[in-house]
């Protein structure tokens, strides 16, 4: 027996990302910097999955909505090439003056 596919909430152009009161509480202190570990999990989580639409196709029906929506995965995208980089290697590399980060 085949499980009903179950629609996913898109954000598109003006329509902004979902949000919770704890995703808002989460953000909000990590913008003040006093985010404990759990609201610093989710506050990135929902940057990523919901700001970011990482895990949504990105194409749309028109074309505007598809290049609003592959921008929020380039952002994306940039984040998550930042936490993956090797960050001492970045910083031999700084140190020698290049300073081309891609």
């Amino acid at each position: 027996m085949k499980k009903p596919l179950i629609p996913a909430h898109i954000a598109q152009g003006s329509v902004p990302a979902q949000f919770t009161s704890h995703d808002a509480s989460a953000l909000q202190a990590l913008a003040q910097g006093k985010a404990n570990d759990g609201q610093q999990k989710r506050a990135l989580d929902w940057i990523m999955k919901e700001a970011c639409g990482l895990p949504l196709w990105p194409y749309r029906e028109s074309q505007r909505e598809t290049d609003v929506a592959l921008g929020r995965h380039f952002v994306g995208h940039q984040i998550a090439g930042v936490l993956k980089i090797n960050i001492s290697q970045l910083a031999k590399l700084e140190s020698r003056g290049d300073s081309s980060n891609g």
